[in-house]
């Protein structure tokens, strides 16, 4: 049964009249929408070049994607490769080196030490023929320039200090060459002394390439100034490589065991290595003995204070009437009289590899002309000083 409403309470309906269009407020305005796109760039080089260039922006997969191209000018970029060449890092260090202050270049250092080179220095170093680089330096670290600078200094220890006396270097033959020589002296000044004959004694003058101990060429300062000057590590591989390029090169068979012997035992010749000795056979190159006379009195040494050479990593420390007592004063040598004795080139056949017996007999050639050349020293001798 339908409730029935009472009378009187019919809802009441009003009559609305519509809005004329002056009479209606405006609507706010709607804000934008953002979207985001994400895109990769294809590179412009495979899109185009030059300026308008057309950039294409590829946005993610999707089924409703689309291609947009947008025509933009292209602002060319230097691209840097994160590995340079050898060409391009030697034209990098060349243009920070022109951005230098001229007083950082060598021609500052020219300036001021050119004027004391020694002219027969200068003109014996110039005549030697060296395989150098755009910067003056050779693959072993030898600058020629720099060596004029020390090779100036060694001359007047050379003439006037240990006023040292040659014969026989007309015995060194040309091209590639060992020369092997006993060592002495706690300080390897016979290396030197002999280095400086090979300058301003032999014709035509040759800088000699002295193989030197790595830790030698460890200590600051030191190792780069005997770099300079031609010494190198004495490793085969360096020693193979100079001798390929026709180069002197000098060798202590002894080593240490030679330079840090005490007086007792100067002028006797320790035990030889036999790498030389390989690698004359394998490179067939000749051998010079040298015996040197004056370097045992350098700076005679009395004890070998091994625990405390160990304690500073070195290989001996010597005990002499000056050192360590007076200091670094102590390790100036003495004014002895140096005689260096060229033998007859040497000339050995075989195989390199061969077993050790066979090559120590070879060595034992050699060592046996360096006892004759020390011994013919020791006779002629007239003093020590």
């Amino acid at each position: 049964m339908a409730r029935q409403r009472k009378p009187g309470t019919e809802p009441k309906i009003e009559k609305v009249t519509p809005l004329t269009p002056d009479q209606m407020l405006p609507l706010p305005a709607k804000k934008p929408t953002k979207t985001r796109v994400r895109s990769r760039i294809v590179p412009v080089s495979a899109v185009g070049t030059g300026e308008s260039s057309m950039l294409t922006v590829v946005p993610p997969p999707a089924a409703d994607s689309i291609l947009l191209q947008v025509e933009a000018p292209i602002v060319e970029a230097q691209v840097v490769p994160k590995h340079k060449t050898a060409s391009q890092r030697l034209a990098a260090k060349k243009a920070s080196r022109s951005a230098l202050p001229r007083t950082f270049t060598k021609s500052w250092a020219s300036a001021i030490f050119d004027p004391f080179v020694d002219e027969e220095v200068d003109k014996r170093v110039r005549e030697v023929p060296t395989f150098l680089n755009e910067y003056g330096f050779d693959p072993w670290g030898l600058n020629p320039l720099t060596a004029r600078y020390g090779y100036t200094v060694f001359k007047w220890l050379y003439k006037y200090y240990w006023r040292v006396q040659v014969t026989g270097i007309e015995n060194v033959p040309s091209g590639r060459v060992l020369l092997i020589a006993n060592h002495s002296g706690q300080i390897p000044i016979d290396g030197v002394m002999i280095s400086v004959a090979m300058l301003l004694e032999s014709s035509p003058p040759r800088i000699t390439r002295a193989m030197v101990e790595r830790w030698f060429t460890s200590m600051p300062v030191v190792g780069k100034f005997v770099a300079r000057h031609g010494s190198i590590v004495g490793d085969p591989l360096n020693c193979e490589r100079l001798l390929q390029k026709g180069e002197a090169i000098l060798v202590f068979p002894e080593g240490i065991r030679g330079s840090g012997k005490v007086w007792r035992d100067r002028y006797k010749l320790m035990k030889f290595g036999l790498g030389f000795m390989r690698l004359a056979i394998a490179t067939n190159t000749p051998i010079v003995p040298i015996g040197v006379i004056g370097g045992e009195e350098q700076a005679p040494s009395f004890v070998d204070f091994k625990p405390l050479a160990k304690m500073l990593g070195l290989p001996y420390f010597p005990i002499t009437p000056t050192f360590p007592w007076l200091g670094a004063l102590g390790v100036i040598p003495y004014p002895t009289k140096y005689h260096i004795y060229f033998g007859k080139p040497l000339h050995f056949r075989g195989a390199a590899d061969d077993r050790d017996e066979v090559i120590q007999r070879k060595v034992d050639v050699v060592k046996k002309s360096i006892r004759e050349l020390i011994d013919r020293g020791l006779e002629e001798r007239e003093s020590i000083f």
